[in-house]
């Protein structure tokens, strides 16, 4: 019997994590899974309320449930990633990400770029890169299998857009992820 209360989806660099939550307001049990692995277990906790701090992804990121009482025996459970509530980090991840999906060869890969500093995810493993200034911006160059990759940065020419990103395969543009 299981008492899960809550269950979020984060969109990391690594990959989309599934955190799920265990509340047993009756026996004081807090449980806390991520991607289907227990990470935190406790029981008989007599305080109902309070926080679980955790780290989620290759690249540690520290997440926190808060448990709040709103009424008698109603809680309410929020995640925070980074101190920042999800909807609030996951804004904000809009702007210094970029995301694609693509199949290659039959098989599915999710690549993200971290804008702040240049770094390339492919499912869930950074990956080694060159980079290289062109006459109309930059290129950073990698490989996916025997697949030549690169993401080309060229100026947008408007302040407001600033730098616009585009993952080339092959040749081929690849389109983004809206967000």
């Amino acid at each position: 019997m299981t008492d899960f209360v809550a269950v979020w989806d984060v969109a990391l660099s690594d990959g989309v994590h599934k955190i799920e939550f265990e509340h047993g307001t009756t026996t004081g049990k807090r449980v806390v899974y991520i991607d289907g692995k227990e990470e935190i277990r406790k029981e008989w906790m007599f305080k109902l309320v309070g926080k679980e701090t955790f780290y989620v992804g290759a690249s540690k990121t520290k997440a926190t449930i808060n448990i709040d009482a709103i009424s008698g025996f109603a809680y309410e459970y929020t995640l925070e990633i980074n101190g920042k509530s999800l909807k609030k980090y996951m804004e904000n991840r809009s702007k210094t990400t970029n995301t694609w999906v693509m199949n290659l060869d039959g098989e599915d890969f999710r690549v993200v770029l971290e804008k702040d500093t240049m770094d390339v995810w492919c499912n869930g493993k950074k990956m080694e890169t060159a980079g290289e200034f062109v006459d109309d911006g930059t290129e950073t160059h990698f490989s996916v299998g025997n697949h030549d990759c690169y993401i080309k940065a060229v100026s947008s020419g408007k302040r407001k857009e600033g730098i616009i990103h585009t993952l080339i395969v092959d040749n081929r543009e690849i389109p983004e992820i809206l967000k």
